[in-house]
């Protein structure tokens, strides 16, 4: 188990967002899921219900989860920089510029655009750009347009296994353990 420092910023994000899909209404293929899914009980029949705000949601978790995990036990950690209006990873740690996916959906074409240049762009600054996406089920378009943007692309497993790799903490251990803790409740 992690510090209690850690354990609680952890349990502090995922019950904001327990409280937000309590209240969330309701407005359907894929059996599919996770251990994200699994920590607030969700089945893949509710996320059907409203795949789109799922994803957003799971995916802002999902950064925020990282991202705090990397900051509590990197020192190098760095938030994420502007290029103009965007910010073309979440956070940056030694040579790795990190940008964290639920999954990736969208195959506009401003995101594949954004998503081949920003691979390069961060190389041009010196960092290893790396996709950490939590599932597997990925638009193929949009992978094809990261492997365009040089990123180094890690679902499901092997993103868990990086982020032990460089912090020593298995979140998906952690996630496993905490399972059904934060209940949506329906």
């Amino acid at each position: 188990m992690p510090d209690t420092s850690l354990a609680a910023k952890l349990s502090d994000i995922l019950t904001r967002y327990q409280k937000s899909f309590v209240q969330k209404s309701y407005k359907d293929e894929n059996e599919d899921h996770d251990v994200l899914m699994d920590v607030f009980g969700l089945t893949p029949k509710i996320k059907r219900e409203n795949r789109q705000y799922w994803g957003r949601e799971l995916g802002k978790c999902w950064e925020l989860i990282v991202a705090c995990v990397f900051e509590e036990l990197r020192e190098d950690f760095g938030p994420p920089f502007r290029v103009g209006n965007d910010e073309p990873c979440d956070f940056t740690f030694g040579t790795f510029a990190v940008d964290t996916k639920y999954r990736i959906g969208s195959g506009d074409s401003g995101t594949l655009k954004k998503f081949r240049s920003y691979g390069h762009l961060l190389r041009d600054q010196g960092y290893e750009p790396i996709f950490l996406i939590l599932r597997e089920d990925n638009l193929p378009a949009a992978v094809t347009a990261c492997r365009a943007g040089t990123w180094n692309i890690l679902t499901d497993g092997a993103s868990f296994d990086f982020i032990r790799s460089h912090t020593d903490f298995d979140l998906h251990i952690f996630l496993s353990q905490i399972a059904g803790d934060f209940q949506v409740d329906r």
